[in-house]
């Protein structure tokens, strides 16, 4: 395993693993969204309670979110503290912004990065943790006859809230902007770029950018008016 270390250990190692587990938590972005948007059927909550009831114990899904946790966790790690450590070792003077002609998202992911990370803590802290801890108190809800927890119920009551709405849509908005220069730069750094194929990445990684986090921000909105 020593070549493995020694890659991961590498300044492109480091910079390889942080776009490949950015791009993986983009197709997760997906298939969340996916379920959260059960959420605005008009069914008391039913769709939602059986998608997470499924997600919760099917057994591949199951396995696929130990994968879904380490990702998060290397991906913050060698994002936030790894790699920018190194930068700011490589630069120990900032730029400033007048001369500096890169993006100021691409020079902000460090601080978009941490704001995603609260987001996540919190969100899991909120949800996640309460639905997978026996002793919680969750609702119940019985559907076809059967008991299932009724995450949908605690969804709503958070969601009138509005101080929760309103961070959850900040969150939004840093996920798009970390997005917005994460997604193309994924593929670049994973040599995925060409001549033919690298504009068609450059907007389809702008609208994902964009269209996914506003779609999860509408959520928490429509619940909220409704």
């Amino acid at each position: 395993m020593s070549w493995l270390s020694k890659s991961l250990n590498s300044s492109l190692g480091k910079k390889l693993l942080v776009a490949a587990t950015g791009l993986f938590l983009c197709t997760f972005l997906v298939v969340h969204l996916i379920g959260n948007l059960q959420l605005l059927k008009h069914d008391n909550g039913e769709a939602f309670n059986l998608y997470a009831k499924f997600m919760t114990s099917n057994p591949l899904i199951k396995t696929t979110s130990y994968l879904l946790y380490t990702s998060i966790i290397l991906h913050a790690v060698y994002g936030l503290f790894v790699l920018g450590a190194q930068n700011k070792k490589a630069r120990p003077v900032a730029y400033h912004t007048s001369n500096n002609s890169s993006k100021w998202t691409s020079r902000s992911m460090g601080i978009l990065g941490t704001v995603v990370l609260a987001f996540i803590i919190g969100h899991m802290a909120d949800f996640w943790w309460e639905y997978h801890n026996p002793g919680a108190g969750f609702p119940k809800t019985i559907i076809d006859g059967v008991e299932y927890k009724d995450l949908y119920m605690e969804v709503k009551e958070a969601f009138e809230q509005l101080w929760l709405v309103v961070l959850y849509v900040i969150a939004m908005g840093a996920i798009a902007l970390h997005l917005s220069h994460g997604f193309a730069s994924g593929f670049q750094t994973l040599g995925l770029n060409h001549p033919k194929y690298t504009p068609f990445i450059k907007v389809f990684g702008a609208v994902f950018a964009y269209a996914i986090p506003a779609a999860f921000a509408v959520i928490p909105v429509w619940m909220f008016l409704n």
